[in-house]
């Protein structure tokens, strides 16, 4: 996907752009399965927020997923409130491209979900993913919960072992910290994939498993 500029820093708080006040939100339900993008969603499901490179591949993997109930594609982890596709790409937003899964914990854990995530890119690139380069890209997962919290690092510590005991010598650059705001991509990045079946797709794993599991396919 193009970028404006790359950055490899993120910026501090006071030099990112001021955004606006006016969310985007979704005008469009859900392309695969019709459900609203933006809620309300039944009491009973679960959020994360996960980034993983450019979005459009990352979203597919969840939606695919029994368990998941939506999911959606915009920016996370950065400053700039209700930022454009455009103004996170110059990396002054300090948002990476996020997918937002809301998952029935009764179907489908945490758990999953993170071996998902681990196996389906590669977590130890730092400000970029395969040939997306930028700190939009950055490999994240931001969390409702203390106890998510827990468990998402819990899984880096299994997974970096996993990739140390497989010939991966690199560290883990995943950003994982406490998180629930979430801005939305513009109608067109969301199920990108399922409206443009022979669109850009950069998603691609280590070939090492996470401990617990078989390799999940992208």
């Amino acid at each position: 996907m193009t970028m404006l500029t790359k950055k490899f820093t993120l910026p501090a708080r006071e030099e990112a752009l001021p955004g606006r006040a006016q969310a985007i939100l979704p005008e469009e339900p859900h392309f695969v399965n019709g459900r609203a993008l933006t809620g309300p969603y039944p009491q009973t499901m679960k959020t994360v927020l996960f980034g993983m490179g450019c979005f459009w591949g990352a979203e597919r993997l969840f939606w695919q997923l029994p368990g998941v109930y939506v999911t959606a594609v915009g920016y996370a982890g950065g400053h700039t409130p209700n930022p454009t596709y455009h103004e996170t790409c110059t990396g002054r937003t300090g948002h990476t491209e996020a997918v937002l899964v809301v998952y029935d914990p009764g179907t489908i854990t945490f758990q999953d979900l993170l071996k998902v995530f681990w196996e389906s890119h590669d977590p130890t690139q730092g400000m970029r993913q395969g040939n997306d380069t930028g700190t939009q890209y950055r490999s994240a997962i931001y969390v409702p919960s203390e106890a998510d919290l827990e468990q998402a690092e819990a899984s880096r510590e299994a997974y970096q072992a996993a990739l140390k005991a497989g010939g991966v010598p690199a560290g883990i650059t995943t950003e994982i910290r406490q998180l629930d705001t979430f801005y939305f991509a513009e109608d067109y990045h969301q199920q990108y994939l399922a409206k443009n079946p022979a669109g850009y797709c950069g998603i691609g794993g280590t070939g090492i498993s996470c401990p617990g599991a078989p390799r999940q396919e992208a």
